[in-house]
C-alpha cells in the first residue's frame, strides 16, 4: 500500500466500542455485528463483521458499492480523524463468511476544510 498516513494507536477497548457503534444497524438496535477486531503494528485496525449488517434487497446476494460507501461515510461522520481504506471485502470463516473494513486514526489531527 502506498502513501498511507501515519496512524496513532488507541486503546483497544475504545476502538472496539467505536467499531461496535458503527456496525450496529439502525434496524437491529442494541445488536452489533462486529465479530473481531484485529490490530496491526502500523496502528491501523481491521474489523470483521457479520454479513447481516447489510440489509439486502430480495435477489441481491452481496452488498452494493453504494452500501459499502455509505458504511465508510458512517465511520467518518462518527470520527473526523479516521482514515478508511479503499479496500474492503469478504473473508471465509468457519461459520460461513464475514466482511471486513480496515481503518486507522490519523496521528496528526486533520484540519477541517
Amino acid at each position: 500500500m502506498k502513501d498511507l498516513p501515519e496512524f496513532k494507536k488507541r486503546i483497544r477497548e475504545d476502538v472496539l466500542k467505536f467499531a461496535q457503534r458503527i456496525l450496529t444497524n439502525d434496524a437491529q438496535l442494541q445488536h452489533t455485528d462486529v465479530l473481531e477486531l484485529i490490530e496491526y503494528k502500523d496502528g491501523h485496525y481491521r474489523v470483521l463483521f457479520s454479513p447481516r449488517y447489510f440489509i439486502l434487497p430480495e435477489g441481491q446476494s452481496e452488498p452494493s458499492k453504494s452500501q459499502w460507501t455509505t458504511l465508510k461515510k458512517k465511520f467518518k461522520r462518527h470520527e473526523p480523524n479516521v482514515f478508511v481504506f479503499k479496500e474492503h471485502g469478504e473473508l471465509k470463516t468457519i461459520d460461513g463468511k464475514a466482511y471486513y473494513v480496515d481503518f486507522g486514526f490519523f496521528a496528526k489531527p486533520r484540519e477541517r476544510e
